[in-house]
């Protein structure tokens, strides 16, 4: 088991004033069988007109906020502290393979089960991910039909890892899928979003992880306080391998994840589980300032950080 301090401020600083605002955040990680959320404190500047918990469409948790006063920024503060315990799958051999998923997932005319009708979620397109003949064929040799789906994933994520450039500059949050396809650069979102659509276009459910990522500064130096960011991956659908039937997969580097990944929220595509998003009415110009710091508890005193407040 890892402990961790995790630190997500978001500043909006806005060229006019906004004289309305609704928005909506995910506060704090869902449940996980080996994650434990020790302490969450969520903070918002200025207080909202109005703010109200509860869950989206997919179980996580999540905060409606609005403003209907005028106001010129908006600080959003996040401090988290969680234990993550080991939970990487030791073999992948074992489970379904890729010919009988697909057919136990088509339309039978008889009941299914409970948890394909669930996967079934994220079967299909969504407002990131596009099903297309392209996508299947960049995947096909990945995925042969009596390969269990776990073992194709891997071979999967192991090829988007290989054949694409990690590039900040190539994209931003709303490059096309097909684009980040032809052009083999982007940023985590990216391979997720590309991997999560090369497995449906085959039938295969996959849905987008969405966290933090324990990044280990050079040796010899310090942590940077704000350096580290929001991370993606992808949780594939592959019954009979593990207790849970989904099994987590990181294209961007090329591993399972374990105790250095925090999960906050799962959902389609980045769009359901967007860290803060909403509709503003003025403001000007305006872009968000966002600093992330992720820290285990071995690099504060022997007692960890103070999660009393």
């Amino acid at each position: 088991m890892v402990r961790y301090r995790v630190e997500h401020t978001t500043r909006y600083e806005y060229g006019g004033s906004v004289i309305l605002s609704q928005q909506l955040a995910h506060p704090s990680p869902r449940a996980w069988p080996w994650q434990e959320t020790l302490n969450a404190c969520w903070q918002l500047e200025p207080e909202p007109s109005w703010r109200h918990r509860g869950f989206d469409a997919f179980d996580n948790p999540v905060e409606w906020f609005a403003y209907y006063l005028p106001h010129t920024e908006l600080h959003v503060h996040l401090s988290l502290d969680v234990a993550v315990h080991a939970h990487r799958t030791p073999c992948l051999e074992g489970g379904i393979d890729v010919h009988t998923l697909r057919e136990r997932l088509s339309y039978h005319g008889t009941q299914p089960l409970p948890e394909d009708v669930v996967a079934q979620r994220y079967a299909f397109e969504s407002p990131h991910i596009r099903i297309k003949r392209e996508l299947a064929a960049y995947a096909a040799e990945c995925c042969p039909p009596d390969v269990p789906v776990a073992l194709a994933a891997a071979a999967l994520m192991h090829k988007i890892h290989e054949e694409f450039t990690f590039d900040p500059t190539a994209t931003t949050v709303s490059t096309p899928v097909m684009e980040v396809l032809a052009q083999k650069r982007g940023v985590c979102q990216d391979f997720a979003h590309l991997m999560i659509a090369c497995l449906r276009s085959l039938g295969i459910p996959a849905r987008y992880m969405s966290g933090y990522l324990l990044t280990q500064p050079p040796p010899g130096q310090p942590r940077l306080v704000g350096a580290d960011a929001t991370h993606a991956w992808v949780a594939v659908y592959a019954p009979g391998v593990c207790d849970h039937d989904w099994i987590e997969f990181d294209p961007t580097n090329d591993l399972l994840p374990d105790t250095e990944h925090i999960a906050m929220a799962y959902g389609r595509d980045f769009s359901d589980v967007s860290p803060l998003r909403g509709i503003i009415l003025g403001g000007g110009d305006h872009r968000p300032h966002v600093a992330v710091t992720v820290t285990p508890w071995s690099d504060f005193s022997e007692e960890g950080p103070d999660i009393s407040g």
